[in-house]
C-alpha cells in the first residue's frame, strides 16, 4: 500500500463525528418529544434521524476506515458523507426550535467542518488523476450537476420573487423557506456548479467537489423521500404527497453520485 489520497486522514475526528451522529439521531428517535417544532417539522426531523442513523453514520465509519487503506473511492465517499453531516447539522442548529439536543448540533457542525478542512487541505491531487477511468462520463456528470444547480437556483429564486414582489405565500413558513433556500443557494448550488465545471474539464479537484455535492445531495433527497412517507403515515398530508416529486429526483441524483464514484478505478492510491 502506498500513500492515501488524503495524506493525513483525520480518522479520530471522523470517528467522533460518527459517534455524535449516532447519538443525536438515536436520541432524536427515542426522545422525539424533545423536539419543540410544529408537527410537520417534527416529522421531518424523525425521517432525517432515521436516515442519519441507519445509512449515513455507518457508511461514514466504514468509508474512513477504507480511506485509511488508500482507497480513492472510499475517500471521496467519506468526504461526501462528511458534507452531508455539515449540511444536516446546519439545518438542525439554525432551523430546529431550541431543545435538549442543541449542544449536539453544535458539535456536529464543528466536527464536520474540522474534518472537511483537514481532509481538503491534505488532498493528494495526483492520486485522483492516476485513478480516474479513461472512459469516465465526465460530460454527463458535469452537465447533470450543472442542471441540478440551475434547477435549485431557479426554484428558490422564483419563490422568493413571488413572495417578495407579488405577495404570494411560500410553500412553507417564510422563515423555514429562507433557511432551506439560504443553505442551498450558499452551499449546494456553488458546490454543484464548481464540481460540474471542473469535472467537465476532467480536472482532479472536480471529482472531489462533485463527490461532496452529489453524495450530499443524493442523501438529502433520500431524506426528503423518507419525510414524504412519514408525513403521509402520520396523516399530516394525503397520499401520495410530495413523493412523486422527490423519488425520481433522488434516483437521478443517486445515479450521478454513483457515476462519480465509479469513475474512479477500484484500486488504492499509489
Amino acid at each position: 500500500m502506498g500513500t492515501c489520497l488524503i495524506s493525513r486522514p483525520p480518522y479520530k475526528l471522523t470517528i467522533a463525528l460518527g459517534i455524535v451522529m449516532t447519538a443525536q439521531s438515536g436520541l432524536g428517535i427515542v426522545f422525539a418529544r424533545e423536539y419543540r417544532d410544529v408537527e410537520w417539522v417534527k416529522a421531518a426531523w424523525f425521517g432525517n434521524d432515521w436516515v442519519t442513523l441507519v445509512v449515513v453514520a455507518p457508511l461514514l465509519v466504514v468509508s474512513v476506515a477504507r480511506a485509511r487503506t488508500g482507497s480513492v473511492r472510499a475517500s471521496l465517499l467519506w468526504m461526501g458523507l462528511t458534507g452531508y453531516a455539515f449540511y444536516n447539522y446546519a439545518f438542525y442548529l439554525f432551523g430546529a426550535a431550541l431543545n435538549a439536543f442543541f449542544p449536539i448540533y453544535v458539535a456536529g457542525v464543528v466536527l464536520a467542518v474540522s474534518v472537511l478542512i483537514l481532509a481538503l487541505s491534505h488532498i493528494e491531487r495526483h492520486e485522483i488523476a492516476a485513478t480516474v477511468r479513461t472512459a469516465a462520463p465526465v460530460r454527463f456528470i458535469g452537465g447533470s450537476l450543472l442542471f441540478i444547480a440551475a434547477g435549485l437556483s431557479t426554484a428558490w429564486i422564483a419563490v422568493w420573487v413571488e413572495y417578495a414582489f407579488a405577495g404570494r405565500p411560500t410553500p412553507v413558513e417564510p422563515e423555514a423557506f429562507k433557511l432551506v433556500a439560504a443553505l442551498d443557494l450558499s452551499l449546494m448550488v456553488p458546490a454543484l456548479s464548481v464540481g460540474g465545471v471542473l469535472i467537465w474539464k476532467r480536472m482532479p479537484w472536480g471529482f472531489v467537489v462533485a463527490a461532496l455535492a452529489s453524495i450530499q445531495g443524493a442523501l438529502y433527497l433520500l431524506v426528503l423521500c423518507v419525510n414524504s412517507v412519514v408525513v403521509i403515515w402520520r396523516g399530516i398530508v394525503s397520499s401520495p404527497g410530495e413523493l412523486p416529486i422527490w423519488a425520481p429526483v433522488t434516483i437521478f441524483a443517486t445515479i450521478v453520485a454513483l457515476l462519480v464514484l465509479t469513475s474512479i478505478q477500484p484500486r488504492t492510491a499509489r
